[in-house]
């Protein structure tokens, strides 16, 4: 007998229970050729080294068997008509088995641990989103009676408002005007001083002259009646 690996890629986006599905039928390929297979090797989401249909990454199956020689095409065949799979590759790893019942025992040790491991993701995988779910929940409680708080509030308001208008028509109501502010008395106005006596305006000569001659006449009339 000679042991193979056969790495498959199969699309990312593929759930657990999707693989547990295409294992199955790749164990059905191999049965039907006289072939075992011993354990798989689940590597998990890597990236490609290239896109592929689309798709930046994988994820990689490695499948270990037993086989005369005789299954590699035909099970190349039957990988290539699954759409879930991207691609694959067959090496031969050991051209002869020596102890063929040993092998399989330690391949069943190897699938037993990776159905515990599965195991475990699947039940963390609950857990998380039992988490999620609990998370989810609250969240939505909290938005609930936030909006009731704000509803409450928004109902509230019209009331208090009214009610203040009323307080604040009360108070101007009970309040007394106050006094107006006496005008102040407007000082009595400045009397009017006299105006001063506008001196005579200075005669001109010619007049002075007139009156002086007028004078002396008057003079030398009464001196002549006195004689």
């Amino acid at each position: 007998m000679r042991e193979y690996e056969t790495t498959i890629i199969v699309q990312p986006e593929i759930s657990e229970e999707g693989r547990e599905e295409l294992l199955t039928k790749l164990d059905g390929a191999l049965g039907k050729h006289g072939s075992k297979r011993l354990f798989i090797e689940d590597l998990g989401k890597r990236r490609l080294a290239y896109e592929i249909q689309d798709f930046q990454k994988g994820h990689y199956l490695t499948l270990h068997y037993l086989n005369p020689g005789s299954i590699v095409k035909d099970f190349e065949r039957s990988l290539q008509l699954e759409n879930s799979i991207l691609r694959y590759l067959t090496v031969l790893l050991e051209p002869r088995v020596a102890d063929v019942e040993a092998r399989e025992a330690e391949g069943a040790e190897l699938e037993k641990q990776r159905y515990e491991r599965a195991a475990e993701r699947a039940t963390q995988r609950a857990e998380e989103e039992v988490a999620a779910r609990e998370e989810a929940a609250r969240k939505a409680a909290e938005e609930k009676a936030a909006a009731e708080a704000a509803a409450e509030a928004a109902a509230a308001a019209p009331v208090e408002e009214e009610g203040t208008e009323e307080g604040a028509e009360a108070t101007a109501e009970s309040a007394p005007a106050e006094e107006t502010a006496p005008a102040e008395e407007t000082a009595p106005a400045e009397e009017t001083a006299p105006a001063e006596e506008t001196a005579p305006a200075e005669k001109s000569g010619e007049e002075a002259k007139g009156e002086e001659a007028k004078a002396t006449d008057v003079e030398s009339g009464d001196q002549e009646d006195a004689k």
